[in-house]
């Protein structure tokens, strides 16, 4: 399935995304790659919340829930960043919710596709619900980035500290 995915979001990028333009966009996927590998690396094996399941030939092959992260975060997330960016409404904060929604849906069907076949699971309190709050905020800031990373960098933090206290995020997972 990851295959697909790749595939998918590689052909979108052809599509619709301004990879021509992508240093203008660069410090953005930085910024969202980093993010995932902090969950990566602070909470995915010691308190995760979601986990991606290996299934046939990825599992076959010897495939982890890291190897799975690190090529959605090398295909799905550059070329997430070339298209919602470079196509976000400049104008008018009506189209500007309907286009983050909008994108919230995509992540929101994805991610339904791979719990559906068991492509991925939640753990420690995490839902499909949390997922879709955590992209709407996700999308948010990522637009923020763009214009203002500082700005973007201390809501991101806040983000965070919320969902930590939220989730009971144990010191010990922080080892």
């Amino acid at each position: 399935m990851n295959a697909i995915y790749a595939l998918v979001w590689l052909f979108a990028l052809y599509k619709w995304g301004d990879y021509k333009n992508w240093r203008k966009y660069y410090p953005t996927i930085l910024f969202y790659i980093l993010g995932n590998f902090i969950y990566l690396y602070l909470l995915s094996e010691t308190y995760p919340m979601w986990r991606y399941n290996p299934q046939g030939i990825n599992e076959d092959i010897g495939l982890t829930n890291a190897h799975i992260s690190f090529s959605i975060m090398i295909i799905q997330y550059p070329a997430t960043i070339l298209i919602y960016l470079s196509r976000f409404p400049e104008r008018k904060w009506k189209n500007q919710l309907l286009f983050v929604i909008g994108w919230v849906l995509l992540y929101a069907l994805q991610e339904f596709i791979d719990i559906k076949f068991n492509f991925m699971d939640y753990y420690n309190g995490w839902n499909f619900y949390w997922s879709i709050l955590f992209n709407f905020v996700m999308f948010i800031i990522l637009r923020i980035h763009h214009t203002r990373p500082l700005l973007a960098w201390l809501l991101s933090f806040l983000f965070i500290i919320f969902l930590w206290n939220v989730f009971d995020v144990p010191k010990e997972a922080f080892k």
